[in-house]
């Protein structure tokens, strides 16, 4: 049995169909022919029952059943054409066994159990039931119980059933060679539904081989527009999975240009920096102090830049499966208040007004602060000394950083969290393009928003939002031991 469900399983697709269809149809055909056989084979069992019935009430029925005790032939002594009920079987069973059988009856029936036991048990009631002649023939009986005056006593008549039996089987073949034909036709039709069915999922699969073959993402699979079946489905799924595929290449392949190009810079210039120092050494003309000491500076902050913007790459690259266990409920408050204390020390020429309201979010602790932290070393950067930033935490969770700063142009607002994009008038000044993009994937995978806008007196107001509650969900208590 395995064995055959797993060649049944090896089997294509429109195969295992078809026959499926063949068995479900032939199940069905054999259920209704076997109905069909039953119901006609009953309905002329009823029509020899009603023949013998009819046999039962002759004119005279009392004196041939006298005639028939009185002679008490064992055998018949005629051919029967003469007795009215011709071609039947007409005798008397006593309580002994001793049969008596009409003169002009067809044959002699075999005696069965049942024929004994309406003779015991007598009753009003006879019983219809098969049996055999002597000769071995098929008959129908009907056994009804008399008295006589020697006693108990059994009336048997019986009729062939050779045409009755003939029509069943010339039916049962019929039925047959219909449910045959059915069965094939319904394979046929069952193997072109089939192909039909499965025309569009032979385009998927020939999409999906080209894809894998060529790695070529611009294919899609044409789908009608108000088609909502499986296959539609299908189709319109693997061609929104090419789209961001072929999506997620792009911005792989532009990460990478744009990560090239901006690690070419501190390279460069970290390369001519170590050369310079190298040469140095090596021709044993050493670099006056001052210069040495400007050259391993600008190396360490070439390093730091390089560290920071690895670190910034590392960031994003994170799928979201990466974090999804470091989720936790974090406060908002306490998060700006140590990102505060970093802002303080990179700008203690700034003054930084805070006014901070408890809110309580779902985030990753670490990635949450990098976020504010970004945003409060933009506020710094771009501050004029001795200038002020004013941080507030909303009680509806809104957190606001302004800055005094010269601001960003309207038409560079859409750029700021693209990433590795600078503002013309920013490049010159430390960073790699990356804080606000890592700002604005963190604030989204918390399911808030960011936005940076112009402040009307001058300056910069960024705004994250983020859903949560003002005070901490209570935990899940402790099961008592």
């Amino acid at each position: 049995m395995n064995r055959v469900l797993h060649r049944f399983r090896t089997l294509p697709i429109r195969a295992r169909l078809s026959l499926l269809v063949a068995a479900a149809v032939a199940f069905a055909v054999a259920a209704v022919s076997v109905t069909c056989w039953f119901i006609v084979q009953g309905k002329l069992y009823d029509q020899v029952d009603g023949d013998l019935k009819k046999m039962v009430a002759p004119p005279r029925l009392d004196d041939q059943i006298e005639s028939v005790l009185t002679t008490c032939y064992e055998e018949p002594q005629t051919d029967g054409r003469n007795f009215p009920t011709a071609n039947s079987y007409f005798q008397v069973v006593k309580q002994d066994g001793t049969v008596c059988v009409n003169a002009f009856a067809a044959g002699k029936v075999k005696v069965s159990g049942i024929d004994r036991q309406l003779i015991e048990n007598g009753g009003n009631k006879g019983a219809f039931h098969n049996g055999t002649s002597e000769d071995g023939e098929a008959l129908r009986v009907l056994t009804l119980p008399l008295t006589t005056s020697e006693g108990p006593a059994a009336l048997v008549l019986a009729t062939p059933l050779k045409g009755t039996q003939s029509t069943l089987n010339e039916l049962a073949l019929i039925l047959l060679l219909v449910s045959g034909v059915g069965v094939l036709g319904a394979g046929a039709a069952g193997l072109a539904v089939a192909r039909a069915g499965l025309r569009p999922v032979d385009k998927l699969t020939e999409a999906v081989e080209h894809v894998a073959r060529t790695e070529d993402l611009s294919v899609r699979i044409p789908v009608e527009e108000d088609a909502e079946d499986e296959v539609a489905r299908l189709s319109r799924s693997f061609n929104s999975m090419t789209s961001s595929l072929a999506s997620s290449r792009e911005l792989q392949q532009q990460l990478i240009a744009d990560a090239g190009h901006e690690l070419r810079t501190p390279l460069t210039s970290l390369r001519t920096n170590i050369e310079l120092l190298t040469r140095s050494e090596e021709t044993g003309r050493p670099i006056p102090e001052a210069d040495r000491k400007a050259l391993l500076a600008s190396v360490k902050a070439q390093m730091t830049e390089l560290a920071a913007l690895i670190g910034d790459l590392q960031e994003l690259s994170r799928s979201e499966g990466q974090r999804g266990e470091r989720v936790q409920v974090v406060s908002l408050e306490e998060t700006v208040e140590s990102a505060l204390r970093r802002a303080r020390l990179r700008g203690p020429e700034l003054t930084i007004d805070a006014d901070l309201q408890p809110w309580y979010v779902r985030a990753e602790p670490a990635a949450l602060e990098r976020a504010v932290v970004n945003i409060l070393d933009n506020a710094v950067k771009f501050s004029p000394e001795g200038g002020s930033i004013e941080v507030r935490l909303a009680p509806d969770g809104v957190l606001t950083v302004r800055d005094h700063g010269p601001g960003i142009p309207e038409d560079e607002l859409p750029h700021v969290f693209d990433r590795f994009w600078r503002s013309p008038s920013a490049r010159a000044l430390p960073g790699s393009g990356l804080g606000l993009s890592i700002v604005a994937r963190t604030v989204e995978q918390a399911g808030g928003k960011v936005t940076l806008t112009r402040a009307k007196e001058g300056g910069t107001v960024a705004t994250v939002t983020l859903p949560g509650a003002p005070k901490p969900p209570p935990e899940d208590p402790t099961p008592t031991p």
